[in-house]
């Protein structure tokens, strides 16, 4: 039986991981890329990426993106409201599954399925793993040919000084005890610019460095 799947899309390296696992299951049809965005800013929230340039993967990608657009601040409940009107649109469309780039954290996906559960849409979890498997991960991305940029750090938990680097080999050498090598507890964001998800590169340039809301941002900027 086909799978038609919607891939839940944050910019970052997690869910191009999910997007690469997807196209190698023969059973999926992906029908497209959900992403939710900052309408005061354009921005993917958290990762704190423009808009363009998950237009840019989306086009890398060959798929359709569809846009949330959030208010700031914005409820939960008008989160769930708004999320609730995307789900009536994917079964429209007669999407069976919504996909998520998720690894270890047991509230998260508890939450992914309660949102779903009745609805018709069944959640996937393509990449999920234990919390000791990350660091085998994070390199089976790099191995695979995945490339990044970390745009937003949380200084509470990783020095301020790592926004801006490259998701690399040097980079998880460097990260400190404690630290998931794929910012899973959300010590880091990230932007995917390159994979093999992608039919061509996304180049990216760095812009300004801030802080703002105690966290540390980088912007990324089409290169």
């Amino acid at each position: 039986m086909t799978r038609r799947v919607l891939l839940s899309w944050s910019s970052g390296k997690d869910c191009a991981w999910t997007l690469h696992v997807l196209r190698q299951q023969a059973e999926v049809e992906l029908v497209g890329l959900l992403t939710t965005y900052n309408e005061a800013n354009n921005r993917v929230s958290m990762h704190a990426v423009r808009k363009d340039l998950v237009e840019k993967q989306a086009a890398a990608a060959g798929l359709p993106l569809w846009t949330v657009g959030l208010p700031s601040p914005c409820s939960n409940e008008e989160y769930e409201g708004r999320m609730r009107r995307v789900v009536e649109r994917a079964l429209a469309e007669g999407v069976t599954d919504m996909a998520f780039g998720d690894l270890f954290l047991g509230d998260v996906r508890q939450y992914r399925e309660d949102m779903l559960s009745g609805t018709g849409i069944e959640p996937m979890f393509p990449v999920w793993c234990a919390e000791g498997e990350t660091p085998a991960l994070a390199r089976e991305m790099l191995n695979g040919g995945l490339r990044g940029v970390l745009t937003c750090v949380d200084p509470s938990q990783l020095d301020g000084s790592f926004v801006g680097r490259d998701f690399d080999e040097a980079l998880l050498e460097a990260l400190p005890p404690g630290v998931d090598p794929c910012g899973e507890r959300g010590e880091f964001h990230t932007f995917c610019s390159d994979g093999p998800m992608f039919e061509q590169a996304i180049p990216v340039k760095l812009g300004e460095i801030l802080s703002r809301d105690g966290f540390r941002f980088a912007d990324v900027l089409p290169g």
